[in-house]
């Protein structure tokens, strides 16, 4: 019996001991620009423990994976994505009236476990109707459900009427008159009320509509909507629970205004103008460009009653714009992480972002990086994502081939491993 007993925990420690190895062909650490050849990725208990020239045996109990003939990156991270919905016409529009807080959260596990397959690591959800991906972020991480690794707004913020206005085109009887709690603020008092609301709900950023939007049902897409005193309160209330603020914004008045209050990102950008890109360049603030988004609200514009009569004409304007504004920002300097407003798109298109990217006149490689290194700078979390180094949490994806020539791979990403557990292979 004590002999059983001894070989059982002998078993077990090895068990214990055994790591897992990746066979690189080509390794993008992310780190900087260069490609390294022929490496070996040790992974123990989640995390990155060595990364060794040639490919290395191990151990007998150690699982080696074989991805010789593929390139081997971080993890990507999406910045802009609204995981518990996705447009789909006109009955979009509707789902606020026939769709319960349940329907949403389960929606939003369907699409994470959908992003997660896409290659999309982490993600940065930026706006909820129920706070579903607060839950959705715990079930994740206390491993109930398959998804990515969640930072999330909660509900946005946004002014009577704004983007992020709940109530917008409800009539009189339902619209009522929300307030912090609900995302709605008038003044400094109340913009204070809810950065602390969202702290208490379980936030982990703020999120606001700093200018009209494409898709709410009103007539301006760039007007700012926030004065000066509101957006200074938002930034200096959420620095004190240490939270980042993204920043919804299309119009130039509301992003300059959003700049110099000292928020983290600007999302979208559309008129971004030469002085608009000096001040992000001067206060260090990260550009999310979405051309995704664009691209396809500029497309469904074209179909007859996909979108209400008010939104329909800015899709048509504001989408088309967007990559150009990017490639002027992206050669400008400006610090660019990578997001899609999936959501809006479909969940799992995400990689298009990328040949969008490298279109407009990115580097492939800088385009990687805006979605590895790059965004995990702008979530303050560089100590422990977005590039592949020894220590770091073991969040890596492959794809067979090189997507440096040709960027279109990342699409179709076949190795997806998170925290060290292999998703797809």
């Amino acid at each position: 019996m004590i002999r059983t007993i001894i070989m059982l925990s002998l078993l077990c420690v090895s068990a214990a001991n055994a790591k897992t190895l990746i066979h690189a062909g080509n390794l993008i650490t992310a780190e900087d620009k260069d490609v390294l050849k022929q490496q070996t990725i040790v992974i123990d208990e989640g995390r990155i423990v060595a990364i060794q020239a040639g490919y290395q045996s191990g151990d007998a109990s150690d699982t080696v994976i074989d991805l010789r003939d593929s390139t081997v990156m971080p993890g990507f991270m999406d910045m802009h994505v609204h995981l518990s919905m996705q447009h789909g016409g006109p009955a979009t529009y509707l789902q606020r009236f026939t769709q319960n807080e349940a329907d949403y959260a389960l929606a939003a596990a369907k699409y994470a476990e959908t992003t997660l397959l896409s290659g999309f690591t982490t993600v940065r959800n930026l706006g909820d109707g129920y706070n579903e991906t607060v839950a959705l972020r715990n079930a994740i991480n206390s491993g109930r459900f398959i998804g990515p690794r969640i930072y999330t707004s909660a509900k946005s913020i946004a002014t009577t009427g704004g983007h992020a206005d709940p109530t917008n085109g409800f009539n009189a009887t339902l619209s009522g008159d929300p307030g912090p709690k609900d995302g709605v603020i008038n003044g400094p008092d109340e913009a204070r009320k809810a950065v602390r609301q969202r702290y208490k709900d379980g936030a982990d950023l703020i999120k606001i509509t700093a200018t009209g939007g494409v898709l709410s049902v009103a007539k301006n897409g760039q007007n700012p909507q926030f004065m000066v005193d509101e957006l200074e309160a938002i930034v200096a209330t959420a620095k004190d629970y240490e939270m980042t603020v993204a920043v919804h914004a299309h119009g130039t008045e509301g992003m300059q205004r959003a700049i110099r209050a000292g928020v983290d990102s600007i999302e979208h950008g559309t008129y971004m103008t030469e002085e608009t890109i000096a001040l992000m360049k001067e206060y260090g603030t990260y550009y999310v460009p979405t051309i995704l988004a664009g691209k396809f609200v500029a497309e469904k514009s074209a179909i007859d009653g996909y979108f209400p009569a008010l939104v329909r004409p800015k899709a048509a304007a504001i989408g088309p714009l967007i990559q150009d504004t990017f490639a002027r920002a992206q050669a400008a300097g400006v610090k660019i992480a990578f997001g899609t407003d999936s959501g809006v798109s479909a969940h799992g298109d995400n990689g298009k972002e990328f040949g969008y990217m490298v279109e407009a006149g990115m580097a492939p490689i800088d385009a990687i990086i805006s979605a590895t290194k790059n965004a995990a700078d702008l979530l303050n979390v560089s100590d422990e994502l977005g590039t592949v180094s020894v220590g770091k949490k073991a969040d890596i994806v492959a794809v067979e081939g090189d997507p440096l020539s040709d960027i279109s791979l990342l699409e179709n990403v076949q190795f997806v491993m998170k925290d060290g557990q292999v998703f797809k292979q």
